[in-house]
């Protein structure tokens, strides 16, 4: 999967993609009286285009103000799929990324991590490589967004994948991130079979194999000192830290970067 570009794709409640605008809760019913019908239709066909741009507007501003913040800039040409997604984010519809649960691992009643095995499955992903870990998956999703938001093959709102997750890589020694990231959409499932192709060429649909993970929850901002730190605190945790991966990790995230108390999810990846 956030999302002010950088609103992942399961926003929580508060974040931007939960906006909602009293101006959209609805337009005067038309007249019965036909020859008022037609004018007033048009009426409320210019005053709904006008709150359509109005809350366009709104929601770049926002989008761009947070952005701000992320040293990330939102361009004009985000609005629509801004729009789209906020419309659309409708927690009920939202599908989250099936997996079995193996094992979890528990300590005087708090849960340490989970084991999951997640199916082979198709992923629209895009690599990038800013100065800052935030900067980049900003970016990214804002992209994987446009592709979301019909512009694909299909021409049509794929809808939102929960968690959206970024592939990172580490030093041997954990004690320092690179640059390069990849932030990765789930398709839903009856995209599976036949992935719509994206227009961006930077996006690449991947098929990525089953796959064993251990999963630690944790709340927060993502950055290259709290990833780093959540990796390590699992490491310390895990009984056999030596079956996984060394190098590589993916950060789920639940809900927009941007979230002052967000969710996420640190991965370990076991060995093939």
């Amino acid at each position: 999967m956030e999302t002010g570009g950088c609103r992942m794709g399961g926003a929580g409640p508060g974040g931007p993609a939960a906006i909602t605008l009293e101006e959209l809760d609805g337009l005067a019913e038309e007249s019965p009286d036909s020859a008022y019908h037609s004018h007033g239709s048009s009426l409320e066909e210019e005053a709904a285009e006008r709150m359509d741009d109005e809350e366009q507007e709104r929601l770049l501003s926002y989008w761009q103000s947070v952005g701000r913040g992320h040293q990330v800039d939102v361009p004009r040409d985000m609005a629509e799929p801004i729009q789209q997604l906020t419309r659309n984010n409708n927690p009920q519809e939202r599908q989250s990324i099936p997996f079995t649960l193996i094992q979890r691992k528990e300590k005087l009643g708090d849960l340490l991590y989970e084991k999951r095995q997640y199916g082979k499955a198709k992923w629209a992903c895009i690599k990038m490589k800013e100065k800052q870990y935030e900067q980049s998956i900003c970016l990214g999703f804002m992209k994987l967004m446009r592709y979301i938001c019909e512009q694909n093959s299909s021409g049509l709102y794929l809808g939102i994948t929960v968690p959206i997750v970024t592939i990172v890589h580490t030093n041997e020694a954990h004690s320092a991130m690179t640059q390069a990231v990849t932030v990765a959409y789930y398709l839903p499932e009856v995209l599976q079979d036949e992935p719509p192709h994206p227009f961006d060429s930077d996006i690449i649909i991947e098929e990525w194999p089953a796959t064993i993970v251990y999963s630690r929850s944790f709340r927060g901002i993502t950055n290259e000192d709290s990833i780093m730190r959540e990796i390590n605190l699992l490491a310390a945790i895990l009984e056999s830290p030596e079956l996984c991966l060394r190098d590589t990790f993916i950060i789920a995230g639940y809900t927009n970067p941007a979230a002052a108390n967000r969710h996420n999810e640190i991965w370990f990846l076991q060995r093939p």
